[in-house]
């Protein structure tokens, strides 16, 4: 594997100083240490090429000391590579996710927590697979034996952020492919000077001469929250088609993406904004074109969301990994804002080291979503309860031919039709309105972007209807703000007993904010019984839990502590000492919600009471 000479020492097992910066605002005042800033973003870059002995060949490792196990390297290679079905001819892009083997071998990087508790559930670090993002090029080529240059372009992450990396990897993929080793040093560099990504910042990102602007957002955000607003200037002839502007997205079912744009790589570091141009707003880091990838199957949009809901195992058919991968992460993101607690696989290959794991007959299939395209997985997953094969993309920018739904004992081998194999039956009537609306959007030509954000409105308020029963009765479980005491320990939150909130449906169901009919409770308990709700009970009673440990440090710190220790021994006082120690460590170690003014009285206290001890005790609780 060829290696960069040049690439410069990096922390074991690419890990940042935890000395090191924790936002952009510090990384301003302190030395970064060796790709923190670029593994903030990236574990790594890969460059994978088609050697004609050994197939798909890792060409290239960016920074050249990061750790792949063999099976990494191997997943990487078949991953980056469109199946041989796919006959992807020209500029490519799609996305992948694969299984970290063996475990986390080192520890999360030192911003991690603090990313993923302000960072909304979707936006969070994967902390046990790595996501690729791909551009491959794939072009006749007189010079090489097989007669076609054939290489991939991958950025390897942990941030969902799918979008910001289609959109550098049009920036950088054409100049690499003419360019090569020299110009990929270049871009890492200039990634390694990035601010780390900080949930309701914008931010300036310098690559290649251009500026991307994106915002970071925040958990904090409303479902309304805008990007930044777009500048008037424009990079350069191509901008739009580098996925760059407010209205553009990469490209999407195997429409190559525009030419580079010629510009020069600024030099040195990116902190002299008066030799920048004027940024270029990325719309979202990570937001598909929601109408585009549900475009075949727009009139399925509701079934499909209930089986994302239900954590159903599906399987994608579609004829290249671009269409495949995009329709995957759409499905996985119209739960939003819940969480998607299943696996999911934006593209899949037989050659997969999970292949056998995912697609045995012994079991029932895993709760998986599966993008694939080789009509061989027809066959071999025709034991599964859902398959959805897409066809290829019209042209025109009308609607394709809806794909029907069908009968899983339709399925045929290879040659099955574009449709829907399910048995499912939908708990909800259809949304007709939606549909109607859409339909009327197309025939008047509205903008891909205003039917995109049409359909993610109604997803939301959709998903929001279903979970608001949930959220009200999951407040109602936590003990009352009276009954927590200072000096006992405070009340437990009350279990979740589903047939008392099927009760609640009646008065507080979801019928008060959806106009849409159907089996309600139906759909609920079949939740209950799935990965997400599970999910989302556990990280609901995790922030209860949280605020009651706070609520508890409050009533601590509002009491009165000097009346308390009147007629307290010497044991419990020094117990008090080290409860509330433990107390301040666990409020700032998992950032509770906890005032700052309530922590400051927390140390007072704990000075207080020492003091009120005995000379040899004090020097044990505060040694020198």
């Amino acid at each position: 594997m060829e290696a960069l000479e040049s690439a410069r020492p990096r922390p074991a097992g690419g890990d940042p100083d935890p000395t090191g910066p924790a936002s952009s605002g510090r990384a301003a005042q302190a030395p970064a240490a060796p790709w923190e800033r670029f593994s903030a973003w990236l574990e790594c870059v890969c460059v994978v090429t088609f050697d004609l002995e050994l197939g798909q060949a890792l060409e290239l490792v960016y920074p050249s000391d990061f750790q792949l196990t063999d099976k990494e390297k191997s997943s990487i290679c078949y991953l980056s590579f469109p199946d041989s079905h796919s006959g992807c001819l020209g500029d490519t892009q799609f996305s992948f996710r694969m299984r970290q083997c063996g475990g986390r071998r080192s520890p999360w990087h030192a911003d991690d927590r603090n990313y993923n508790s302000k960072a909304p559930v979707a936006l969070q670090r994967e902390t046990a697979h790595y996501l690729g993002y791909v551009y491959f090029r794939q072009v006749k080529d007189s010079s090489v034996k097989r007669g076609y240059f054939q290489k991939s372009l991958v950025l390897v992450s942990r941030l969902p952020f799918v979008r910001l990396f289609q959109s550098l990897l049009n920036l950088v993929a054409p100049e690499y492919f003419e360019k090569l080793a020299p110009c990929l040093e270049a871009v890492c560099n200039e990634i390694d000077q990035w601010p780390a990504p900080v949930p309701g910042q914008t931010l300036n990102l310098p690559v290649m001469g251009v500026v991307i602007q994106v915002r970071i957002p925040s958990k904090v955000d409303g479902p309304e929250s805008s990007p930044p607003k777009q500048c008037d200037q424009e990079v350069g002839d191509g901008a739009e088609g580098a996925g760059l502007c407010l209205s553009a997205a990469p490209g999407l079912y195997g429409t190559s993406p525009s030419p580079l744009l010629k510009t020069g790589r600024q030099k040195g570091r990116a902190a002299v904004p008066n030799l920048l141009p004027a940024p270029t707003v990325l719309a979202s880091v990570h937001e598909l074109d929601l109408f585009r990838c549900f475009q075949p199957v727009l009139a399925h949009v509701q079934m499909l969301w209930e089986l994302m809901l239900l954590g159903e195992p599906l399987v994608v058919l579609a004829p290249s990994p671009d269409m495949s991968s995009e329709l995957v992460l759409a499905l996985t993101s119209c739960l939003q804002p819940l969480k998607f607690c299943c696996d999911f696989r934006p593209y899949f290959t037989v050659h997969d080291s999970e292949f056998k794991e995912l697609t045995t007959r012994t079991q029932a299939p895993p709760n998986v979503v599966l993008g694939v395209t080789n009509p061989f997985f027809i066959k071999t997953l025709q034991h599964w309860p859902h398959v959805l094969r897409i066809g290829e993309p019209k042209m025109s920018g009308d609607l394709p031919k809806q794909i029907k739904l069908k009968k899983p004992s339709r399925l045929k081998t290879l040659d099955t039709k574009p449709g829907l194999y399910t048995s499912f039956t939908a708990h909800l009537h259809r949304d007709k309105a939606l549909l109607k609306r859409l339909l009327k959007g197309v025939h008047k030509k509205r903008p891909w972007d205003a039917q995109s954000a049409l359909l993610r409105q109604r997803l939301l308020e959709l998903t929001q209807s279903f979970i608001i029963p949930l959220e009200h009765y999951m407040t109602s479980l936590m003990p009352l703000q009276k009954n927590i005491t200072p000096w006992k320990t405070p009340p437990q939150i009350r279990p979740f007993r589903q047939d008392e909130f099927l009760r609640s449906l009646e008065h507080a169901g979801p019928q008060l904010t959806c106009i849409l009919k159907g089996d309600w409770l139906g759909l609920y308990r079949r939740f209950f019984k799935s990965p997400h709700f599970d999910g989302w009970y556990r990280q609901r009673h995790k922030e209860m839990a949280q605020k009651l440990e706070a609520l508890h440090l409050e009533a601590i710190c509002e009491a009165n502590i000097e009346s308390w220790m009147k007629d307290k021994s010497e044991v419990e006082v020094v117990d008090l000492v080290l409860k509330l120690r433990e107390k301040l460590v666990r409020a700032q170690c998992h950032q509770l919600p906890v005032k700052e003014v309530t922590l400051q009285r927390a140390q007072l206290y704990i000075k207080t009471v020492i003091c009120s001890l005995p000379k040899d005790l004090q020097a044990v609780l505060c040694p020198p």
